[in-house]
């Protein structure tokens, strides 16, 4: 038995009764808010009602939480209807990627030390701390480096949080109300494939999912059914996507996942570091909405999608939302996955060079 495979059975085994609880429960606390947000006819709403009620009942004490296979599952399946977006169009236009890619980098390092700056200033936040809370993205990353500086992991947590939170109920709003993407009530994906063609789609999904995952490619199982799914409909093998229900599934599950972020921050946690979160949030918008500019005015990319890819979200949600909203997923996806590995990068040497030093973290 392969590892990634030993992996996969040791997952099954580990799953409890109270886990299939917990799940059940996070899923139609999910379903119910993404349901009402849809009734609504809010932009994004299967994926901001299902996130907004999710964190909700994980500040109030419930136990939410999706135990890590049926991520990667969720992952897969938003990565599927991504890729099947793909248009010849959206491949013609990569030729403009390394330039608003290296303006990203730029934007992500400015916004980082913008952000920074002021947690110290406006909340006398240490160093080390406030460039850990303004990096924006990796959280996992970012968490296990401020343990090893024993930076405020709570404050950074809650700053980081809030940042997805905050993009991802007001982005789509934003776009809809200025008419720069498309209502969630009219979002456009793909018909839903033949049986055999839905087969053939996922099969290949899967595998690429795991090729990328045995490669250690970041974020494999979105990316790698994104690819796979690309792939074939690019070349034209597969026409079609998946049904509607596994649309709305996947939506409702990626929110419903953004939502346990909650789960492990108090809510006098969560209050005590607010204005904190929102201030550096309004940070690093106004100084990445220059660097979008810039890209306008120097690209031919259209500016909703250049607005969904430098906005300082998690990929996942981003992603998503580009679904939902009919931005172009190759554009938003290569921009947030350089940006994830910029942050990755960057963010240790940034800490080092700009932090607290060592000696004075172990104090």
């Amino acid at each position: 038995m392969t590892p990634l495979l030993q992996k996969l059975s040791h997952a099954f085994r580990q799953i409890t009764s109270r886990d299939i609880l917990h799940t059940f429960e996070t899923l139609l606390i999910g379903l119910a808010g993404g349901a009402f947000f849809q009734w609504l006819q809010l932009p994004g709403g299967l994926i901001s009602g299902a996130m907004i009620a999710v964190g909700a009942a994980a500040i109030a004490g419930r136990p939410m939480g999706l135990p890590p296979l049926m991520a990667h599952i969720v992952l897969m399946t938003l990565g599927l209807s991504l890729g099947s977006m793909v248009s010849p169009q959206m491949l013609t236009n990569m030729a403009s990627y390394p330039l608003s890619i290296a303006i990203l980098a730029a934007s992500t390092f400015c916004a980082t030390m913008g952000s920074s700056y002021y947690l110290q200033r406006i909340h006398h936040w240490d160093r080390t701390s406030a460039l850990l809370a303004g990096s924006p993205g990796a959280l996992s990353q970012i968490i296990m480096l401020a343990n090893e500086r024993r930076a405020d992991v709570a404050g950074i947590a809650v700053v980081q949080t809030m940042r997805v939170i905050i993009l991802t109920a007001a982005l789509p709003l934003i776009l809809a109300a200025s008419g720069l993407a498309q209502h969630a009530g009219s979002s456009v994906h793909a018909a839903p494939a033949t049986p055999l063609a839905l087969a053939i789609l996922v099969a290949g999904c899967v595998a690429t999912a795991l090729l990328l995952r045995v490669l250690k490619f970041p974020a494999s199982w979105m990316f790698g059914a994104m690819l796979g799914s690309s792939i074939l409909h690019g070349t034209g093998m597969i026409e079609g996507g998946l049904p509607t229900w596994a649309y709305a599934t996947a939506l409702i599950g990626i929110g419903s996942l953004i939502g346990t972020r909650f789960a492990r921050i108090s809510a006098r946690t969560l209050l005590s570091h607010m204005t904190a979160a929102i201030g550096s949030f309004s940070v690093a918008i106004v100084i990445s909405a220059i660097f979008v500019a810039l890209v306008t005015m120097t690209t031919s990319a259209r500016f909703g999608d250049i607005v969904v890819a430098f906005s300082p979200g998690a990929m996942d949600a981003m992603l998503a939302l580009a679904l939902t909203l009919h931005i172009d997923p190759i554009f938003v996806g290569a921009h947030h996955l350089s940006r994830f590995i910029f942050v990755s990068i960057a963010t240790p040497g940034i800490v080092h060079l700009f932090g607290q030093p060592q000696v004075d973290a172990d104090d």
